[in-house]
């Protein structure tokens, strides 16, 4: 039997659809607030989530971004007025999965929570049949993506605190994830939390919770992300980001393994393993006073470094497919590969916002290509276009726009060879070779 949570605040008309969704064989929860419906999504599972779209304590845009940070995989259906079909529509760009006009037609109902209910059930089939094709993209041939699956075979089993770095969009949470479904709390929860979104003033009631009364708009209580994450894995991303204060509170979490909720007299113990993440230099803001030295060493107990794309070349057209069959699924086409001059374009450009530019361009690109392949007119013109407006690819002529690449990476290193070769990121020997043969020194 499907579990269904039904978030609403009018009571008699949540009632009322509660009792004909129960008579189609439906097992349904209700929630009367935002805080409600999310700390019921905490405690247990659920197939599929209907809110209205207007609550006492959220609206639709910022509930609907508080139940995918708990529970990315489950559905969310939106139940809107007809003044608000802007703001559903919204949201569905944002990750809802479909919207119902009130007043409700009850055939409506029961086609669009099916059609959801069977799509959570095929998208599990789906990943759980990818991850045994595909593991954190495999099969992948630069030697750093090598020691870095390595990293992860090693560490994963262990209880260790990690520490991950690297640059936006380098794929710290992939990493992360990839580490909690190979260790032995794989069955239980991964909770993944940006710390640079929440607000600092309520990050202590985010991360510990907090009991009803504590503070003023605490009007129940609610389970903290650590509490949330009992018994699994919990994933801080962008950790640098925390204040002083809630620095000490996490020290204390990882020393004692008990939180104490805002508000609260009595301490709760918890089982979790951290993994924490980041893209700024800890030991420099330990260095400058901004981030505590103890609590460094603490979530430093294993460390992995993701190098960025442009660093991992070798990579890119495994990259590429990965994204390109995962497009496929997500919008439904058959796109069989990229252009020749659409790889050449990859495996040339710098990648500074590395595998999520990556991971958006393609899905771009799939969405607008009508053929079999993906060809250079549907990639995004900003990055088509160098820094003199020019076209990268004039005439998709190769050699010329290979001497130009070379010719302006030598008058950016002011001509120095081994800085050119490196800003290239080929040998030496080979940038000497093309110097021969484009006559450029």
């Amino acid at each position: 039997m499907s579990k269904i949570l039904l978030i609403e605040d009018d009571f008699a008309f949540c009632e009322m659809l509660k009792n004909f969704l129960s008579k189609k064989s439906f097992e349904v929860a209700t929630a009367h607030s935002a805080n409600e419906g999310k700390q019921k999504l905490i405690k247990q599972p659920f197939d599929l989530i209907i809110s209205d779209i207007r609550l006492p304590d959220s609206d639709g845009i910022f509930l609907l971004t508080d139940l995918k940070k708990i529970r990315p995989d489950v559905p969310v259906i939106l139940m809107t007025g007809y003044a608000e079909v802007s703001m559903a529509v919204e949201a569905m760009k944002k990750g809802a999965f479909d919207y119902i006009s009130k007043p409700l037609n009850q055939d409506e109902v029961l086609t669009i929570v099916n059609k959801a209910i069977e799509g959570k059930a095929n998208l599990i089939e789906t990943n759980n049949k990818e991850a045994s094709k595909i593991q954190f993209f495999n099969p992948l041939q630069s030697e750093a993506s090598k020691i870095l699956s390595e990293y992860i075979s090693i560490v994963a089993p262990t209880d260790l605190s990690i520490l991950i770095s690297g640059e936006s969009g380098t794929g710290k949470e992939v990493v992360a994830k990839t580490v909690h479904e190979k260790s032995l709390r794989s069955k239980n929860k991964f909770i993944a939390v940006d710390c640079g979104a929440i607000p600092k003033e309520i990050a202590g009631s985010e991360l510990f919770g907090h009991l009803k009364g504590s503070f003023t708009g605490a009007i129940q209580d609610k389970i903290g992300y650590f509490e949330a994450a009992n018994g699994g894995t919990l994933f801080l991303d962008e950790i640098g980001n925390l204040s002083y204060e809630n620095q000490i509170q996490l020290l204390r979490a990882l020393q004692e393994r008990k939180i104490k909720p805002v508000g609260g007299n009595h301490e709760i113990e918890v089982d979790f393993r951290l993994i924490v993440a980041t893209n700024e230099d800890l030991k420099e803001a330990v260095k400058k006073g901004d981030f505590r030295e103890d609590l460094y060493h603490r979530l430093n107990e294993f460390s992995i470094h993701i190098p960025k794309l442009s660093e991992r070349k070798e990579d890119l057209v495994a990259f590429a497919e990965y994204f390109l069959d995962k497009a496929n699924r997500q919008l439904n086409k058959e796109v069989i590969g990229f252009s020749p001059e659409v790889l050449s374009f990859f495996k040339s450009y710098f990648w500074p916002g590395n595998i999520r530019e990556l991971h958006n361009i393609i899905r771009r690109a799939v969405l607008l290509t009508q053929g079999d392949f993906i060809q250079l007119g549907v990639l995004p013109k900003e990055i088509i276009l160098n820094q003199t407006g020019k076209p990268d690819f004039v005439l998709f002529d190769k050699e010329s726009h290979e001497k130009e690449q070379i010719f302006d990476a030598l008058k950016k290193t002011n001509f120095n060879k081994s800085k050119t070769a490196t800003l290239l990121n080929i040998s030496r020997k080979t940038l000497y070779n093309k110097l021969k043969l484009y006559k450029l020194g």
